[in-house]
C-alpha cells in the first residue's frame, strides 16, 4: 500500500483522456470537467526525483483550493469541489494561449535580464540603477507564451499579444485587471502571515464566453514569496532574500552533486531526507494559510483517491 501518490491510472467513469505534468495528472471527464490529481512528485533541475513526498500534494492542493476560493469574488474560476485533500474537479475550459506573469520585485529571470543590460521586459520599460529584489513603484504584468512539451515559455509584451490575435484586446484588458486584483489579494492575504508575495503566474480560460480563472493560483510551486521581516535589512545589506519556496530540495541536490547535468547521477534519498522534505511542505503550507496542517490518512493514498473521486463524480451526473 502506497503512502504517497507518485503515478495514477486511474480509470473514471466518463474519462476521456489524462495528461500527465511533472506533478499534476489531469483526468478529462466528458470533455466537460477536469479531474486534477496533485501528486507527491517533486521535480528540481528539470528531472522528477524517483521518491514522492508524503502530503506534498497534499499541501499545494489545499492551498491553490484555498486561494481559489478567496478570490472568487473577483473573477469565476474552474474549482467546483475538492472531493479528496489531494484533488480538485472543476470546469474544462478553453486555456488562453499566455501565462500571466506578475511581478513585485526585480528578482529571479527578470534581474537577471536586467542584471545582463535589458531596461525593458516585455514591452515595459525599467529605470537605470535599479538592485537585485527591489520593489517596483507598482507591480508589473510580464505575459509569456505557453510552450509546448521540450520548449521554453517566450516573454511577449501586449501588444504583440493583441497584434498577432492571440486574444482580442477587450478580453485581454479584463484578463490584466483580474490578473492584478488577484495578485494584490494574494498579496494582502501573504502580508497578514509575514509574507511578501514576490512574483507568481495565472492562467485563464474560457467557458461559455466567460472568462474564467483556471489551474492553481499562490502556490510555492508557482510563486515567489519573501519573509517580510528581514525583507529591508537584507535589501539594504545587499544579502540574498530568505524564500519560502523549494529552494532548499534544489540546495541539498546541487551539495551532492547533482543538477540536472548529462551524466550526472540522482543521489539516494534516504528515509529522513523525504521526511525532512515533507516538514518543509507542512511548514509553507501553515506559513502561507496562517492554519494548521490537517494530515490527511495516508495508508492506503491510492485507494482514497478512487473512492472520494467516485463517490464525488457520481453527483456530476
Amino acid at each position: 500500500m502506497d503512502s504517497t501518490i507518485q503515478y495514477s491510472d486511474f480509470s473514471f467513469p466518463g474519462q476521456r483522456g489524462i495528461y500527465k505534468g511533472k506533478v499534476r495528472d489531469v483526468y478529462n471527464i466528458n470533455d466537460k470537467y477536469l479531474l486534477m490529481i496533485v501528486s507527491d512528485r517533486i521535480s528540481a533541475f528539470d528531472v522528477v526525483l524517483p521518491r514522492g513526498i508524503p502530503y506534498k500534494g497534499q499541501v499545494l492542493n489545499q492551498i491553490a483550493a484555498k486561494f481559489l476560493d478567496a478570490t472568487s469574488d473577483i473573477v469565476p474560476n474552474w474549482k467546483i469541489a475538492t472531493p479528496d485533500p489531494t484533488v480538485t474537479i472543476g470546469y474544462k475550459c478553453k486555456p488562453y494561449p499566455v501565462e500571466m506573469i506578475v511581478r513585485a520585485y526585480l528578482t529571479g529571470s527578470s534581474w537577471r535580464t536586467y542584471k545582463a543590460g535589458a531596461r525593458e521586459i516585455c514591452g515595459i520599460k525599467l529605470p537605470d540603477g535599479m538592485k537585485e529584489h527591489q520593489k517596483f513603484p507598482v507591480p508589473v504584468i510580464t505575459p509569456t507564451t505557453k510552450a509546448g512539451h521540450g520548449s521554453h515559455d517566450e516573454d511577449i509584451s501586449r501588444e504583440e499579444i493583441i497584434g498577432s490575435g492571440l486574444i482580442p484586446e477587450e478580453e485581454y484588458a479584463l484578463i490584466e485587471k483580474y490578473t492584478m486584483d488577484v495578485f494584490m489579494r494574494g498579496s494582502e492575504i501573504a502580508a497578514r502571515h509575514g509574507l511578501i508575495l514576490v512574483d507568481t503566474k495565472y492562467e485563464f480560460g474560457n467557458l461559455d464566453g466567460k472568462i474564467m480563472l483556471i489551474d492553481e493560483i499562490n502556490t510555492p510551486d508557482s510563486s515567489r514569496y519573501f519573509y517580510a521581516d528581514e525583507y529591508q535589512d537584507r535589501f539594504d545589506k545587499g544579502l540574498p532574500q530568505k524564500q519560502l519556496s523549494k529552494e532548499f530540495v534544489r540546495e541539498w541536490l546541487m551539495e551532492n552533486g547533482f543538477q540536472g547535468k548529462e551524466g550526472q547521477k540522482i543521489p539516494e534519498m534516504s528515509d529522513e531526507f523525504v521526511g525532512q522534505v515533507s516538514e518543509r511542505y507542512i511548514e509553507l503550507y501553515e506559513n502561507i494559510t496562517g492554519e494548521k496542517f490537517v494530515r490527511a490518512d495516508i495508508s492506503d493514498v491510492r485507494k482514497r483517491i478512487e473512492s472520494n473521486c467516485l463517490k464525488f463524480l457520481e453527483t456530476l451526473k
